[in-house]
């Protein structure tokens, strides 16, 4: 299982300690939720400040673009370093050209799903993906409440990975703490990302390991 806290949830106005901090701990990616205030209602991180913050990551960046038109900061998301780029399948008319254009760019391919829209819209272009990531909360905002639904999903989307011999990593994202981690690792989730439930605890390095070592 692998672990991605979200900066969404650290402090901003000490991004670079909450950096150092995930830098030192167990997590294996580093979640960077990329808003823009059309797509979803929030505004997050811009460019400049991403620029800067990718030279003190030293963890793969798991970047989740949750914008329009993301192919547009293809580039710019290849020469932050980023490991994973993932786009919302609601944001692209031409999905399976995004997906080409990310992976021609040198980074593996995700596609991220909101809660009222159906794994079996992805049966197509499954095999190109290297990850899909599901939604467990409405996108826009940090701190929202766990929607059960998207553990079915879950479920539904490992047995056509399964079907098809696919090494598609399945990600979560929305209300992820120990609990709900549990029940998303059961269901197949491959990736947990994890924000208030490691920012918000008394000792983010510990709640990180304990996350990490969830058995099924």
């Amino acid at each position: 299982m692998l672990l991605a806290p979200s900066l969404l949830s650290a402090d901003f106005l000490h991004l670079d300690k909450d950096i150092q901090m995930l830098n030192r701990s167990e997590a294996d990616w580093l979640h960077l939720d990329v808003m823009d205030g059309v797509f979803v209602p929030n505004i997050s991180l811009g460019l400049p400040l991403i620029a800067q913050l990718s030279k003190q990551i030293r963890k793969p960046i798991d970047a989740h673009l949750m914008i329009v038109e993301p192919q547009k900061l293809i580039p710019q998301f290849r020469d932050f370093g980023t490991h994973i780029l993932t786009v919302h399948y609601e944001a692209c008319t031409h999905l399976h050209r995004v997906i080409m254009q990310i992976k021609e760019a040198g980074m593996k391919a995700g596609v991220a799903l909101n809660p009222h829209t159906p794994v079996e819209t992805l049966t197509d272009i499954l095999p190109d993906l290297d990850l899909v990531l599901i939604m467990s909360v409405n996108p826009g905002f940090g701190g929202q409440s766990f929607i059960p639904q998207a553990l079915n999903k879950v479920a539904r989307l490992r047995q056509m990975i399964e079907d098809d011999q696919l090494e598609t990593l399945i990600e979560v994202d929305g209300g992820i703490n120990l609990e709900t981690g549990q029940l998303m690792i059961e269901a197949g989730a491959d990736v947990l990302v994890a924000g208030n439930a490691v920012f918000k605890s008394p000792d983010p390095l510990k709640t990180i390991q304990k996350i990490k070592r969830i058995q099924t």
